[in-house]
């Protein structure tokens, strides 16, 4: 497969250029394109610029509102209700993190209702804004079904992420994980499937309900959650919290709404955010300092997110290499609608 180099400021302004072509106004391109970069900086190509042609063809079918304009509203002391007016939720984010910071700050807690958004994105993109403004925070979101739940056969759960970032001193970047609570992200599946790579065992069944490591066979099929029965009850609570709670959408409704165009159904997230400053405990950062530093030295153990951060360092320096297909597909969408 051959590919073409770009610094991480070209895949910013592809992005940016690529969904301004497509409807999306100054504002929303901006956010998405900022998450679509994070993504490809950190080296995670599942969900940088291969989301693209989705975000496209949500905005071409009408389906995302590209000129949204997030409306944030306190509707308890310490609970935000975040309508994202129907578009992507990276603008809803923006709009939201002072806010969100300040709540958490006045409050020691923030809870935030993230609703009416189209969600597509990594979630340590959320989070870890947060955790560099000194507070700690946790996101989770639901998809459309392609999990099933411990024992069963069929889809009933999305792949239901989430993420979890703490804020650390000394010039240390947060710790910041993310993940699914499937065996792994479908995006990692549908790269593993372009690329013509087998899946570990225990991914997924193909479409008769048996195991398979071909990546074709369980997007055609279901995904299993990890650690069974114990990521089924994670998943579980994942969509209670992002649609039971919040008013919002479970991922089989998020399916039966959705107009399958291959971009993200209309869905809710769940935000929390806490100010360690006000939890009681002074010395909380020099004693959670110790607990990194004892971790760090296990022979063998890597700190959630210290990959994401050397690759970051890296692909600064080198450029961010992106499928020579991907790259002449995306050129082709900028100039919008035949």
């Amino acid at each position: 497969m051959s590919h073409v180099t770009l610094s991480v400021d070209q895949v910013r302004d592809l992005a940016a250029r690529c969904l301004a072509g497509n409807g999306c106004d100054d504002a929303n391109a901006a956010a998405v394109a900022d998450t679509i970069t994070r993504a490809e900086a950190d080296g995670c190509a599942s969900h940088g610029l291969f989301r693209l042609p989705g975000y496209v063809a949500s905005l071409r079918s009408g389906k995302v509102n590209g000129a949204a304009r997030p409306r944030v509203e306190a509707i308890a002391p310490a609970v935000l209700r975040v309508d994202g007016d129907g578009g992507y939720a990276p603008l809803a984010h923006e709009r939201s993190r002072e806010p969100i910071a300040a709540m958490a700050r006045e409050s020691g807690v923030a809870a935030v209702a993230l609703v009416n958004t189209h969600h597509f994105a990594a979630l340590w993109a959320e989070v870890e804004p947060l955790a560099e403004m000194g507070l700690v925070a946790m996101a989770m979101t639901a998809y459309k079904p392609a999990m099933a739940p411990f024992g069963a056969r069929e889809p009933l759960f999305g792949t239901n992420p989430m993420a979890f970032g703490f804020p650390r001193g000394g010039g240390a970047p947060p710790m910041v994980f993310d993940q699914a609570s499937a065996a792994m992200a479908r995006g990692e599946v549908m790269i593993a499937a372009r690329d013509g790579h087998d899946l570990p065992p225990g991914v997924g069944l193909d479409r008769d309900g048996k195991p398979s490591t071909d990546p074709n066979a369980v997007l055609e099929g279901v995904m299993l959650p990890f650690g069974g029965y114990k990521g089924s009850a994670i998943a579980m609570m994942v969509e209670l919290l992002c649609a039971g709670l919040i008013g919002e959408r479970f991922s089989f409704e998020a399916a039966q709404a959705d107009n399958n165009d291959g971009g993200p159904p209309r869905g809710g997230e769940f935000i929390l955010a806490m100010d360690p400053d006000r939890f009681g405990d002074a010395s909380w950062h020099d004693h959670a300092e110790t607990f990194f530093a004892r971790y760090a030295a296990l022979d063998g153990a890597r700190l959630p997110g210290a990959r994401r951060h050397a690759k970051r360092a890296k692909l600064a320096r080198s450029g961010v290499r992106v499928p020579a297909d991907l790259h002449d597909r995306i050129q082709a969408l900028c100039a919008g609608p035949a």
